[in-house]
């Protein structure tokens, strides 16, 4: 018996705020000029929300009214002050980038796997799709902020279960552990039949007993601190750079939306039961440094050759084959970047 697990957190937590908030305005910069090069960041705690990064473009946006949209989406009623510190991006890094340069050095990986539909761990699966039936409710005395976390027992037999199914949820005081449980647990349930999956599992919510505080007045928030909620589930190995913010040019989102793009067609293609790539870059640099392919387990350098032959992986040849130009990027800045089948990267 082997046991994995994988966990997600809602839009309403901190980090994903932030993470929504950067590529709310990565969006209205790219909207207003496609040529914008913007690399930003966020911290949030309680009612103060910091932006800090580098912005060139011609564009002009109304800052704080973009991050109040990015906060009425998720849906926080509270009155935020936002401080501003976005300057110009250096123009030692544009000398490369200019060129059609990555605009960092970095690597990246992609993963695929046969387990689900969507070519992604189960069990990350199925925190993320409970975390989506909690907030498709919109329930009055709800908050915002949660997590889930599902762990998948693989009998030696070949059988699958779920052992423990976790989930989290920011509530009024109205409401009782119990009244919250008979909101949840039935949403989890829901979640492993549509997987074919036990019920029986070992059901968690709120286990502290109480969730009242949340979001940034519960804990600080951070742009790019749930860089594995954001990928595989720790399925999958993770190069470190965090995506939201980043406009097309910076590798740590171009290109590992394509190394995704490459291990799900790879797996798709040779009926491969889990496939990773590797691609690393150099600031300044167009064409990858290294691509290594992973199929099953073994270090294939036939399918190496063959990725390099098939792609551009340059920055530009990327943007191009993923239509990048017309991606709207706060659609996946929660419930992970690979989970929307609808993106351009994952249409195999």
């Amino acid at each position: 018996m082997r046991f994995f697990t994988s966990e997600q957190v809602s839009c309403g937590h901190p980090d994903k705020v932030c993470d929504r908030i950067a590529d709310t305005l990565l969006d209205a910069y790219r909207a207003g000029d496609p040529a914008s090069r913007v690399a930003i960041e966020v911290l949030m705690k309680n009612d103060l929300i910091v932006l800090a990064g580098e912005v060139t473009s011609q564009a002009q946006i109304d800052v704080p009214a973009v991050v109040q949209t990015a906060l009425d989406y998720v849906g926080l009623k509270e009155q935020y002050t936002i401080q501003n510190h976005i300057f110009k991006q250096s123009p030692d890094i544009a000398l490369g980038v200019d060129v059609g340069g990555a605009g960092d050095q970095g690597i990246m990986f992609g993963f695929a796997c046969d387990e689900t539909e969507e070519c992604l761990p189960l069990a990350y699966m199925l925190a993320t799709k409970a975390l989506k039936k909690v907030r498709a409710l919109h329930h009055p005395l709800l908050g915002a902020d949660a997590k889930s976390q599902a762990t998948v027992a693989y009998g030696d037999d070949g059988s699958i279960r779920i052992d423990t199914f976790l989930l989290s949820t920011q509530h009024s005081e109205e409401l009782s552990l119990e009244e919250v449980r008979g909101i949840v647990e039935p949403l989890m349930k829901e979640t492993a039949r549509e997987y074919g999956l036990n019920e029986d599992f070992r059901a968690l919510v709120n286990p502290t007993g109480r969730f009242v505080i949340g979001g940034s007045f519960g804990d600080a928030g951070v742009t790019g601190r749930k860089i594995i909620a954001d990928t595989y589930g720790g399925g999958g190995r993770h190069g470190g750079g965090a995506f939201s913010g980043k406009d097309c040019t910076k590798v740590d989102r171009t290109a590992a939306y394509m190394a995704r793009y490459i291990a799900k067609k790879l797996l798709k293609t040779y009926g491969f039961h889990k496939v990773e790539v590797q691609l690393a870059y150099v600031i300044g640099l167009a064409q990858p440094c290294s691509v290594a392919v992973w199929a099953d387990g073994e270090w294939r350098s036939d399918l190496e050759q063959e990725v390099r032959n098939a792609y551009d992986l340059t920055p530009k040849g990327i943007i191009s084959f993923l239509k990048l130009d017309s991606v709207r990027f706060s659609d996946v800045s929660s419930f992970g970047h690979f989970t929307n089948q609808e993106m351009p990267w994952e249409q195999i």
